[in-house]
């Protein structure tokens, strides 16, 4: 191709990611207040929890002081862990003085076949049966909740009648590293999975934020409970899919309400965090890997480099694709109240995220893919740690 019809490509690139990929950059899906009447509906958490206890007194706390009507309940799965992550647990709740509103399950060994977070979901769920909860809401240990948060998303599921709602959080951004990737990870996710598509009931795209997931436990049933996403590395998207293939009605959006936690202080940290799912992400195909980098290189990387191309028209073309990128990505860049000049990082930023996901599928290569908490999750032949 001519560097003129690559611009051109890139240009039409941004055209259809700004006004045909369901409009995900304008953020229109978000959790709202609770202003009006909550129905006071049984809710189970369910917290998944391995060595996380530096963080988890501030999720187990943040749940126990809601200002929700209804009944909830903690089942906080302590998955093997060695730093006394229940007990952190069980002090945060006496500090509530709701002691009997948490119940630590003693995780028990991993199974073959079973991602590690996967087995302890299906334990807390599996325990919270006698409850007869009317909604399971799937937390991480590292997201603490404002005191309306519950309510937001009970309100939000009984008035659309959804069947599993999740909610992306609102991530860390506080050091240079967490300012210049993290909005971008949000971006990239609503850009795969478009909240506007995944809440149309005829689409076939779903997804999930695994991090804050309402749902009613018969479409929990109805698609086979969590065995049927067992292996997931991936499981919130694949637990949507599932839901969705079965006649679930599904809702994904963005949150202020909830919040994570877990600092990604260094730029390392988050390539860690992203190369951890990306080539599974992929379906472990190299050839789907070569295409990606390719794509992320049309799409970001060559229009600040067709500025420096020589030729007129092609910078003309190079500069408007810059523009459009900036456009869509300003939402994001406000919603974690960044000056909006870090819109026009994000070509250096794609670089970084197209060499994680490199990194990801060498890991995979070396049997060392998807490592968390001293698991390597994601290897040839489904190996587990």
């Amino acid at each position: 191709m001519t560097t003129s019809a690559l611009a051109l490509a890139a240009v039409l690139i941004w055209l259809y990611l700004l006004f045909f990929r369901g409009h995900f950059w304008q953020l229109q899906h978000r959790l709202s207040d609770a202003s009006g009447p909550c129905p006071e509906r049984r809710v189970v958490v369910v917290i998944p929890a391995r060595d996380e206890a530096d963080l988890v007194g501030g999720t187990v706390g943040s749940l126990l002081t809601q200002s929700y009507p209804g009944p909830l309940h903690i089942m906080l799965v302590d998955d093997a862990s060695t730093d006394g992550t229940a007990l952190a647990a069980e002090r945060a709740a006496t500090a509530c003085g709701a002691s009997e509103r948490l119940t630590v399950v003693p995780g028990k060994p991993l199974p073959p076949g079973w991602s590690g977070k996967v087995w302890a979901m299906a334990q807390g769920v599996e325990v919270s049966a006698r409850m007869n909860a009317d909604y399971l809401l799937f937390t991480d240990a590292d997201i603490q909740h404002d005191t309306q948060a519950v309510s937001a998303l009970v309100a939000q599921a009984e008035s659309g009648s959804w069947d599993l709602l999740s909610c992306m959080v609102e991530l860390r951004a506080d050091t240079l590293a967490e300012r210049a990737l993290v909005p971008a990870f949000v971006f990239f996710f609503f850009m795969l999975y478009p909240p506007a598509w995944i809440c149309a009931p005829r689409a076939r795209t779903a997804g999930a934020a695994g991090g804050c997931m309402l749902m009613r436990p018969a479409s929990l049933a109805r698609l086979g409970g969590l065995g049927a996403i067992r292996s997931e590395l991936i499981d919130d998207c694949a637990l949507a899919r599932a839901a969705k293939r079965t006649g679930s009605r599904v809702w994904l959006g963005l949150t202020r309400m909830s919040r994570s936690t877990r600092p990604y202080g260094s730029f390392s940290a988050v390539g860690r965090m992203i190369s951890r799912t990306a080539f599974n992400q992929l379906g472990h195909s190299y050839l789907l890997l070569i295409g990606t980098l390719l794509a992320l290189a049309l799409t970001y990387l060559l229009p600040p480099a067709l500025l420096l191309s020589g030729r007129a028209f092609p910078a003309a073309l190079g500069a408007g694709a810059w523009g459009l990128m900036c456009v869509a990505y300003a939402p994001i860049v406000r919603f974690y109240r960044l000056p909006l000049g870090w819109v026009a990082a994000l070509p250096v930023v794609a670089l970084f995220y197209a060499a994680a996901t490199a990194q990801s599928a060498l890991q995979y290569a070396r049997r060392q893919g998807g490592q968390w908490k001293g698991r390597a999750q994601d290897a040839p032949h489904r190996l587990r740690q």
